[in-house]
């Protein structure tokens, strides 16, 4: 077969030569044809949420209040998830459009109209479709649904942003955020969100971190000082007591800064933005943490604030006023960060977990209660699975994230075996025909 088949392709007349050469391009384009369909075809598991870490109040959603320091599925959510979100003791999930919430719910956080904790996912109350994010805070938690933004939980400090400073056990409308809004993401006991371009803050301001020149907490949404509709502000991250905001790739932030937090090279409270030192491009993704900040920029992770602990990441405890770059050697693929109350993480394109800082409740996912972790450790996914997003809240102990399926072994194998069998056809079809 070897020597008719090198007939074919190197000699014979000049019809059959183009007619074998065209037989050759078709089997190439057949056989990528079939390796795209193959690998396009739907994975066995969709999207998958885990979490890790303290469970005292069933946050991490696996049925039981034991705490892991492992990642541990979440009950339920076994496929279709897109996005999730960590709140000081509870946990949410986007799952087919429709937003879950589990964990405390003594604020009503959890918004299934109660106020009763659950160790798995509950259904938000009159958000089953078309939600596109989810972001949670202390007792509170908000979701962006159709461009609009509701919220629920606690409202002590107007953090719901209805007008009101009553608790609420379901989702209630913003106001004013009807439309238009991208981005959110819970503070302390403060909300934030970015509307055509411009953000808007409400809820608790003792330190400034409404971002409005003033102290004064705001049961409504109010515009940040600087950063009006079309100001060009993609993405916000909320802390325990601060604020940031990425405005054309450069970062901005607001709030408390006893620890250096908001990167300006003082320790002095803003009640306005002002730009982070050293990150005025470049940067697409940030992550507030209690006292301490983190940015994604060109693929390196940057810190500042408030190092006790280690969440800096640098190996030291030296707290930073500006921010510094970290570990670059194996941090420079990063496409995510999230900060914890004293602990750090930092989502790599290759699927795995880089993670740093307190660890006494199990919070970094790495199997031990090893307490600090002062440099990036590597935390690998379950067998089978990628991370594809996580998130931690600026005073929790716990870390959620969403997993997906990655192509088995065999699968690829099988890949070669069709590709080579196609070719084997092939060339037996052609020798038939000499």
């Amino acid at each position: 077969m070897g020597g008719k088949t090198g007939i074919i392709l190197g000699g014979g007349t000049p019809a059959l030569k183009r007619w074998a050469g065209g037989m050759r391009r078709r089997g190439v384009l057949t056989i990528l044809w079939v390796a795209a369909a193959m690998l396009a075809v739907p994975r066995a598991r969709a999207d998958v949420a885990y979490a890790w870490g303290y469970n005292g109040f069933g946050q991490l959603g696996n049925g039981t209040t034991t705490t892991s320091s492992t990642p541990v599925a979440v009950s339920g959510l076994s496929g279709g998830v897109t996005a999730v979100a960590a709140g000081d003791l509870h946990s949410l999930a986007i799952r087919n459009g429709g937003a879950l919430a589990w964990g405390a719910n003594d604020g009503g956080q959890l918004g299934n109209g109660t106020t009763t904790n659950s160790n798995t996912p509950v259904a938000v109350t009159g958000l089953s479709s078309s939600v596109t994010s989810i972001a949670a805070g202390i007792y509170h938690s908000l979701a962006v649904q159709n461009g609009g933004v509701w919220a629920w939980g606690l409202n002590i400090r107007g953090q719901l942003g209805n007008g009101t400073t009553t608790d609420s056990s379901t989702p209630v409308a913003v106001s004013g955020l009807s439309s238009g809004v991208t981005s959110i993401a819970g503070g302390g006991q403060h909300s934030l969100a970015v509307q055509n371009g411009g953000v808007l803050a409400w809820g608790w301001n003792a330190y400034g971190q409404l971002g409005n020149g003033t102290m004064a907490d705001s049961s409504t949404p109010l515009t940040v000082t600087g950063l009006s509709s079309g100001s060009g502000v993609t993405s916000v991250a909320g802390g325990g007591y601060h604020s940031l905001a990425v405005r054309n790739g450069g970062v901005l932030a607001w709030g408390n800064n006893g620890f250096g937090e908001l990167g300006d090279g003082t320790t002095t409270l803003r009640t306005t933005p002002v730009a982070v030192s050293g990150l005025s491009s470049g940067v697409t993704s940030i992550a507030a943490g209690n006292y301490h900040s983190l940015a994604v920029q060109n693929g390196g992770v940057w810190a500042w604030g408030d190092d006790g602990s280690g969440q800096l990441g640098d190996g030291t405890s030296t707290n930073r006023s500006t921010p510094e770059q970290i570990d670059p050697t194996d941090l420079k693929n990063i496409i995510a960060v999230a900060a914890g109350a004293v602990s750090s993480y930092a989502l790599s394109s290759d699927g795995s977990v880089w993670d740093w800082g307190l660890n006494g409740t199990g919070e970094l996912g790495l199997g031990n209660y090893t307490n600090p972790f002062l440099t990036p450790q590597h935390l690998l996914p379950p067998s089978g699975y990628a991370f594809t997003s996580l998130d931690a809240f600026g005073s929790g102990d716990h870390a959620v994230a969403t997993l997906t399926a990655t192509p088995e072994p065999a699968s690829l194998a099988l890949l070669a075996l069709g590709a080579m069998g196609l070719l084997a056809r092939r060339r037996k079809s052609m020798a038939n025909r000499t």
